[in-house]
């Protein structure tokens, strides 16, 4: 699924049909993912305010991945990028 800031309910309506795929509910998947159980709530009806650090820590725990496009495979962050020295 191609996720944009267009499509989020439907990205939230996928996550839901996941979990509930598997059998969880939100308390479940909340312990699994080591998330709130509000943030599962919150994520499955407006992603759009949930912190991306979360939604990536809520898809790996549900054994999904997020993939980033554009990106070469060659590029490293430089320090200016990242805003902060080794």
């Amino acid at each position: 699924m191609q996720v944009s800031t267009n499509n989020l309910a439907h990205f939230a309506q996928q996550l839901r049909q996941e979990r509930k795929r598997q059998g969880l509910t939100r308390t479940q998947a909340a312990g699994i993912c080591n998330v709130s159980e509000s943030f599962i709530r919150d994520a499955e009806s407006e992603p759009s305010r949930c912190s991306l650090g979360l939604l990536l820590q809520l898809t790996s725990g549900l054994g999904l991945r997020i993939d980033i496009a554009g990106w070469s495979a060659e590029s490293t962050p430089t320090y200016a990028d990242t805003g902060s020295a080794p």
